[in-house]
């Protein structure tokens, strides 16, 4: 599976970003979804993540209530709609698909909020 991370950017602080995940190669449907981030000097930390039939999402403590996690399986595609940013969401945000046996990683996508 790649995986293709698209949407980052530089926004103020209060802006929206809709970040979108591409895979290809092979369906992703049947894999669990995420999206972690990390920060210049701070280790890789989760985001967000789905089951593979969406009924179990969970995000980080940081950002609940701001961000929401979807994917499309007919796209095969992952969001991640980002609201309310704030100087701590800037980071490169990278997509992650899973399995029992096996996981793939997006090369990231660079958020960057300034005031």
């Amino acid at each position: 599976v790649q995986l293709q991370a698209s949407g980052g950017g530089s926004v103020q602080i209060g802006d929206s970003l809709r970040l979108s995940c591409l895979a290809s190669g092979h369906t992703i449907s049947s894999y669990a979804v995420g999206w972690f981030r990390q920060a210049p000097g701070k280790e890789r930390e989760f985001v967000a993540g789905a089951t593979w039939s969406g009924t179990m999402i969970d995000y980080g403590d940081s950002v609940k209530g701001r961000f929401t996690i979807s994917r499309d399986n007919a796209a095969n595609t992952v969001y991640l709609q980002m609201n309310n940013l704030k100087p701590e969401d800037t980071a490169v945000y990278y997509c992650q698909v899973a399995n029992a046996f096996t996981h793939f990683w997006g090369q990231g996508t660079l958020v960057t909020v300034s005031s």
